[in-house]
């Protein structure tokens, strides 16, 4: 059988891809290596799939995007809105909600949305080889250029290949570095993968003091980095045994970079030092009880600690002991030794350098190659902005097949 595009990948972005270039007339293969598809659907929101984000402002990407040129994701993401995703979605008679910061979800199981990328798979008549293992990717030339592809079932050619296998996040859903395989196999560069939207781990000793604080979850001011290069969350933490995770980390992990510090406010837009000194004026009661009254008791407890000059009455302490206490709540500093690796990653940083690529077409140097989704070096905020991106790459890549 003739196809006018392979796909290899069938995740968010391959799906949509397919479906969206099938719908327009081309014959369509999607293969994938796995026999479950699109797991990382699945099991995205927590199983209700964070699909989209309605805050995305398609004139500057840069805001919710991460990547050596953040603008390149600015004509895809400007003629695929979270507003038309939105609309399919309807039309398919799902369900979905906005929990906060614009992020949409699904009412029910997100199995709903795979349903439906099968579905306009379906209506576009694609062809679907799965589970099946690409072998070798290889090209002539010859009549306008064709890629031939080794697979378990057989070979198979055409003249457009759609590269949507993801990132190494995750891979115990089967997630692999076939991507960046086939980009380097093509003289494309990538940009250093990394896990990102991660949980952060500290050293063993540095962290013992803090592990009794495992489970405890609260909002906080998260930054790293300095001068340009300065990023600032408010979000949700939470104390893990190993170190810390919530929004807050998972967002602040994707702009971390190793031996840089973190610097924490656990009590954003409250003055703990005021707070703590109005205390002194008036109360008897202990600075651990004061404190709990402005953060979580766990906590307060915690940055008390051992402290013999913090174990007294809040009225007997000195103002330079309230004054450190206050700066240590404020601006905690503490530098991670790593990362909970791309096993917990919701994302991978990185990927096939956007240099090399179209941002109307997402095609390649090499013709006739495409790269779309999380292998590319496109990454998003948490909140729906990966789901986004791929669902805008994928649009325009089917534009341009």
């Amino acid at each position: 059988m003739n196809f006018d595009a392979i796909i290899i990948g069938a995740g968010a972005a391959g799906l949509f891809c397919a479906a969206q270039a099938g719908q327009r007339g081309r014959r369509v293969l999607l293969i994938d290596h796995s026999e479950r598809i699109a797991e990382k659907i699945r099991i995205s929101g927590g199983g209700r799939c964070n699909f989209t984000n309605r805050d995305l402002d398609p004139r500057a990407p840069q805001k919710h995007f991460v990547g050596e040129n953040p603008n390149f994701c600015r004509s895809a993401l400007s003629r695929y809105t979270p507003q038309q995703f939105v609309a399919l979605i309807e039309r398919h008679g799902i369900a979905y909600h906005e929990k906060h910061k614009g992020q949409l979800f699904c009412d029910g199981p997100s199995q709903q949305i795979i349903d439906m990328l099968l579905a306009e798979c379906a209506a576009g008549g694609v062809t679907r080889w799965q589970p099946c293992t690409v072998r070798a990717v290889s090209y002539t030339p010859d009549d306008g250029g064709r890629y031939r592809l080794e697979t378990d079932r057989g070979p198979v050619e055409a003249p457009r290949l759609v590269i949507a296998t993801g990132g190494l996040s995750i891979p115990q859903l089967g997630a692999s570095d076939f991507g960046y395989r086939i980009a380097r196999q093509f003289g494309l560069r990538v940009i250093d993968p990394r896990p990102a939207l991660v949980p952060l781990t500290f050293a063993g000793d540095g962290w013992a003091p803090y592990a009794s604080l495992a489970g405890l979850a609260l909002p906080v001011q998260i930054e790293t980095g300095a001068k340009k290069e300065r990023m600032v969350f408010l979000e949700d933490l939470l104390f893990t045994h190993r170190g810390l995770s919530g929004p807050a980390v998972l967002q602040i992990s994707s702009y971390w970079r190793e031996g840089a510090p973190l610097r924490i406010d656990f009590a954003p837009g409250t003055d703990i030092g005021a707070a703590l000194g109005e205390a002194k004026a008036r109360s008897r009661k202990r600075i651990a009880n004061e404190l709990a009254t402005l953060v979580p008791s766990r906590l307060a407890d915690a940055w008390v600690g051992d402290d013999p000059a913090l174990q007294r009455p809040v009225n007997e302490a000195t103002d330079r002991a309230l004054a450190q206490l206050a700066e240590r709540i404020a601006r905690w500093q503490i530098t991670p030794n790593g990362t909970e690796g791309y096993k917990k990653a919701e994302v991978t940083a990185g990927g096939v350098d956007t240099r090399a690529l179209s941002s109307q077409t997402l095609e390649s140097k090499q013709p006739g190659l495409h790269f779309i989704g999380e292998t590319v070096d496109v990454t998003g905020w948490l909140g729906g902005y990966n789901f986004q991106w791929a669902w805008a790459s994928a649009n325009a890549c089917a534009e341009a097949l």
